[in-house]
């Protein structure tokens, strides 16, 4: 059974809490962080009632969902960025739609959103998926590939490059995935000193509903917020 829009709005202010309180920490400003809330198989009506809340942004992983709520205006003014894995032959279902696409974890990939955006004669935000905990049960790239990647980039005109995106292992304990999430800031901090045409470090988007606060201790911008939002899904 999908929340009230008031038990969603009392969650959203708690995790704005944790949120601004994990940031001062940091010495960094609540402001500057964005929520994303990541609404996998909510209904389009739970969504449209979410759109109403103190969120930034949604985040969709399966495409199908993102097309349907888009078309049905669920969204809002909200933009909603794709976080799941993207296949290449729904990326013309999502490019145009999309604001962002988040989990970009292959060459193949980055060249067909190029691809599918020139053809729309637009430029495609997106961010590189890095696999930090090396796991072959998840996407993303390995850290020692960003570099090629980061040079085919350069070449598509498609797209641009806004930063990076992680789902680090499941962690049994809290703080125990600060060592992935410090390992990602650092890896967007080496990028950072290098300069590529189509690609800026904006944009570090890690930490979910279990470990955002250490994300944002570690530098996140972006945190992907779901089950402490909407509750468990079943």
């Amino acid at each position: 059974m999908a929340f009230s829009q008031e038990v969603m709005r009392e969650n959203v202010q708690n995790i704005r809490e944790k949120m601004a309180r994990a940031a001062r920490e940091a010495g960094r400003k609540p402001e500057e962080i964005l929520l994303c809330a990541a609404s996998k198989v909510q209904s389009t009506e739970t969504v449209a009632l979410a759109q109403g809340l103190e969120i930034d942004l949604f985040g969709e992983n399966r495409v199908q969902e993102l097309c349907q709520k888009f078309d049905a205006g669920a969204y809002g003014s909200k933009p909603v960025h794709m976080i799941g894995h993207l296949q290449t032959n729904k990326v013309r279902q999502t490019v145009g739609r999309a604001a962002m696409i988040q989990s970009v974890d292959s060459l193949h990939l980055l060249q067909a959103i190029d691809a599918e955006a020139r053809r729309q004669g637009l430029r495609q935000d997106i961010l590189i998926e890095i696999n930090i905990g090396g796991e072959e049960s998840k996407s993303g790239i390995a850290p020692q590939q960003i570099w090629s990647m980061l040079e085919n980039a350069a070449q598509c005109s498609g797209v641009a490059v806004r930063g990076l995106m992680a789902i680090p292992p499941v962690a049994e304990k809290k703080g125990q995935n600060r060592h992935y999430f410090a390992l990602l800031r650092q890896l967007f901090v080496d990028i950072s000193t290098k300069t590529y045409d189509n690609i800026s470090m904006d944009f570090l988007s890690m930490g979910m509903s279990a470990d955002y606060e250490d994300a944002i201790l570690e530098g996140a911008n972006i945190v992907r917020i779901g089950t402490a939002i909407f509750g468990r899904r079943y």
